[in-house]
C-alpha cells in the first residue's frame, strides 16, 4: 500500500492591527458562508508562504509580511482527498483595506467575534490561532456525524 494520497492545500490568515483588532471576512460562498479569516487555495508549485501573501492581498488589499504558521485544519473529503488548511497569523502589513468578490472585510474586537454569524465551526478554529497549546483542528469522521477534535 502506497503512502501517497490526493490532497488539496489551502490557507487562512489572522491579521491583527496595532489596536489589537482582528481582520475578518464575511464570506459570500454558499458552501461555507459567514465570518472567517481571509485565505484560499495554494496553486500547484506555489510556496505556502507566497500563497497566503497572495490570497490575503487579493481578498483584502493588504500586503502581509512575516506570516507565521500557527496550526492546521484537515479532514477527508467525499472524494477521499485530504483537505488541508494552513493557519497563519501576522501583525505586519501595509496597504489599504478593500473588500473583494469573496466578501466584505473589516476590523473587529476579538471579544466581539461570537456576536457575528460565523462560518461553520469557525469559533473552534479560532482557538488554534490564539491558543499556543493547540496546533490542529481535525474532523474525526468515525461516527455518524463528524466531530471536531482540537489537538
Amino acid at each position: 500500500m502506497g503512502r501517497s494520497e490526493a490532497a488539496i492545500f489551502t490557507n487562512m490568515c489572522m491579521i491583527e492591527n496595532e489596536q489589537g483588532q482582528i481582520l475578518v471576512q464575511d464570506r459570500q460562498n454558499k458552501n461555507w458562508p459567514g465570518i472567517t479569516f481571509p485565505g484560499g487555495h495554494i496553486e500547484k508549485g506555489e510556496s505556502f508562504h507566497d500563497a497566503v501573501v497572495r490570497e490575503v492581498e487579493e481578498e483584502t488589499g493588504l500586503h502581509i509580511k512575516q506570516p507565521v504558521l500557527c496550526g492546521t485544519k484537515q479532514f477527508q473529503t467525499n472524494q477521499d482527498e485530504r483537505y488541508v488548511v494552513l493557519f497563519y497569523k501576522t501583525n505586519s502589513f501595509s496597504g489599504d483595506l478593500k473588500s473583494s468578490d469573496e466578501g466584505e472585510v473589516f476590523w473587529i474586537e476579538k471579544g466581539e467575534l461570537p456576536n457575528y454569524t460565523l462560518a461553520n465551526d469557525f469559533l473552534e478554529m479560532y482557538k488554534v490561532f490564539v491558543d499556543e497549546k493547540i496546533s490542529e483542528f481535525y474532523y474525526d469522521q468515525k461516527g455518524e456525524k463528524p466531530t471536531v477534535v482540537l489537538l
